[in-house]
């Protein structure tokens, strides 16, 4: 544990933008709260697939609240977390996770 600095993608701010309010203040005290604890017990560490390559160094994590998924990058060596995307579960299946990582 430690402090992190979180920063949010372009793609990010507009998803969360476009969110129902109740939803858009849930996630942004979520955003805010990775900020001391990276790795909250309920988030999830993503894995490669054939259609992507994690950079090395780099975690891969998504947090579910509700039916949207906080999907970030955490970089341990710089203590900095990139919110990459705010999605909905379903549809959303992370199948542009190779465009994200290249934005983040």
């Amino acid at each position: 544990m430690g402090s992190y600095r979180v920063d949010v993608t372009n793609t990010a701010r507009r998803e969360i933008r476009k969110l129902p309010g109740h939803m858009r203040s849930l996630i942004f005290r979520e955003i805010q709260s990775l900020e001391r604890e990276a790795r909250p017990y309920y988030s999830k560490e993503m894995r490669s697939t054939r259609n992507f390559i994690i950079p090395k160094g780099v975690e891969l994590r998504r947090i579910r609240l509700n039916r949207w998924r906080v999907v970030y990058i955490l970089e341990e060596d710089t203590a900095l977390i990139t919110v990459l995307a705010i999605r909905k579960h379903p549809p959303y299946q992370y199948e542009d996770l190779e465009s994200l990582l290249s934005e983040g």
